[in-house]
């Protein structure tokens, strides 16, 4: 589950469980062995919505 963390100054970090990280890189594996390139893979990627979870 992330975590939005906000400092002093209103900048706000989101911290992220290691399932979130592995979730990511899958999807991102996934998309990378399915393409041949650079710009095919940011292409795919950019058509697709990738959600982290908010916890307060």
């Amino acid at each position: 589950m992330a975590e939005i963390i906000e400092n002093i100054h209103g900048r706000r970090l989101i911290r992220i469980s290691t399932d979130d990280v592995i979730s990511i890189v899958k999807t991102y594996q996934t998309i990378a062995c399915e393409s041949e390139t650079y710009d095919e893979i940011r292409d795919k990627l950019d058509k697709k919505d990738l959600y982290i979870p908010e916890d307060f």
